[in-house]
């Protein structure tokens, strides 16, 4: 079922036809797992196959983690290593990837991290290492992140060295993007607070243009990838400003 929602994670629509071709599995199968998915309101059935669940645009947070998974793991080991030693301060947006970032700095003693995002809050925390300032705002369900006017707030009041951006889209036409406009304005707030500004997004976001721009490339100084996005969407991200890490999944360090 994971692989049905990783594609439809990107079209948003599947027919039985490309599961079946596409997953190497029996129609019968391909029934069931549309069926279960539906009974968890994930999807609705269709004639011949499903959509996204009316009403959402994008998949539940638990559920992203799989897709891209070692990819993700080497951007954050990439991340990791950018950051410089000594105290520094960190914003983390929500996000799979960026929950990869927050895994990565675990370790470290002299960091502080800003974040709106609930699991990764928890996460460090739990880890009892990093000293973590977490931001009011109302919950968004789908992401576990705090948005709104309280969480902008807290990101006008204090002084990020690197924000640290997950996106659901990055191109050189529209910047950095995001399915949910209020989430964009936070995310907004986020890189205005920071010195720096580094998005972390696996190949499947390179290129692609989600509905609200959270920054312009003119605010981000780099972006870390893995090494399956187009090449020539990473030479026009380039050409505007943009120094582009290439992490290699599997790679260690």
């Amino acid at each position: 079922m994971t692989a049905i929602l990783d594609l439809l994670a990107h079209q948003h629509t599947v027919t039985l036809a490309e599961l079946t071709e596409g997953l190497g599995i029996s129609p019968a199968t391909a029934r069931r797992d549309l069926t279960e998915l539906a009974d968890q309101r994930l999807v609705t059935r269709t004639h011949g196959g499903a959509t996204l669940a009316e009403g959402r645009t994008e998949l539940p947070v638990a559920l992203r983690g799989t897709q891209y998974a070692e990819a993700k793991r080497a951007i954050a080991r990439a991340m990791a290593a950018r950051l410089p030693s000594g105290r520094h301060v960190v914003a983390l947006s929500g996000g799979t990837t960026t929950g990869e970032v927050a895994r990565a700095l675990e370790w470290r003693q002299d960091l502080t991290v800003v974040t709106n995002s609930l699991s990764i809050a928890t996460l460090l925390t739990a880890r009892g290492r990093v000293r973590v300032v977490m931001t009011g705002g109302f919950v968004r369900p789908e992401s576990w992140e705090l948005v709104g006017a309280l969480a902008e707030n807290t990101f006008t009041a204090v002084n990020v060295g690197t924000a640290v951006l997950g996106a659901d889209g990055i191109s050189a036409g529209a910047g950095v993007t995001t399915h949910d406009e209020t989430e964009a304005r936070t995310n907004r707030a986020m890189v205005g607070a920071a010195q720096r500004t580094v998005v972390v997004a696996d190949s499947s976001k390179v290129g692609r243009v989600a509905l609200a721009q959270m920054a312009g490339l003119d605010r981000v100084s780099t972006l870390i990838t893995d090494d399956g996005a187009d090449p020539e969407e990473v030479e026009r991200i380039r050409a505007a400003g943009v120094e582009v890490v290439v992490a290699e999944a599997g790679a260690r360090g």
